[in-house]
């Protein structure tokens, strides 16, 4: 039974030691059209997904922005409390590691990113930026990669327009998954996030 048990999690940490590769297009809310698609096993394994299409892009961005502003109304205290997350330095430093360690442990062509992001409300995105502004910082000056991140403070805001592809191995990303959720200062503001909410 035991020599069964170890044979497997050999086999599923072998497995998960090939490395993967994720090529993508995508656009949104604006896009009509996008797609991943995996290769694993060097090959051997191919897949491909094509994004959901957007019928009319203009008005399903209008509507994403009717329903966030909506959810900033409604949930107010989780905006709060997670807006008194970002102010604490352990946890901020700690998410900021996991995304620098993230884009280092992936092997990335012709990768162009651009996010344009807003809560909608200039002292909330000015300290979700807290965060956002040093990652951006760190990843715009990587060769491999375009990647731009703008802040939009009067307005709420989420536009995505990506491409490219990124290789990584599947068992490095999940050590550092699961180094984040054992975390003790991200365990602390989601602690504080509970107690608020009550």
């Amino acid at each position: 039974m035991l020599t069964g048990v170890a044979a497997f999690l050999l086999l599923l940490i072998a497995l998960l030691a090939i490395p993967l590769t994720l090529t993508f297009q995508a656009s949104w809310p604006q896009a009509s059209q996008g797609f991943i698609m995996l290769h694993w096993a060097f090959g051997l394994v191919s897949v491909r997904m094509a994004l959901p299409q957007s019928k009319a892009p203009s008005t399903e961005g209008d509507e994403l922005t009717r329903k966030l502003e909506r959810s900033q109304t409604l949930s107010g205290e989780k905006r709060n409390a997670f807006i008194r997350i970002l102010r604490q330095q352990s946890f901020r430093r700690r998410v900021i590691r996991f995304i620098r360690d993230f884009w280092h442990a992936i092997h990335k062509r012709d990768v162009i990113l651009r996010l344009r992001i807003g809560l909608g409300d200039p002292a909330d995105t000015g300290q979700l930026w807290s965060v956002v502004g040093p990652v951006a910082g760190i990843l715009a000056t990587i060769k491999e990669a375009s990647l731009v991140i703008e802040p939009e403070f009067f307005d709420t805001t989420f536009e995505l327009d990506g491409s490219g592809s990124i290789r990584f191995i599947p068992l490095h990303i999940i050590g550092l998954t699961v180094g984040i959720l054992l975390s003790p200062s991200v365990w602390q503001g989601i602690g504080q996030m509970r107690q608020v909410e009550r």
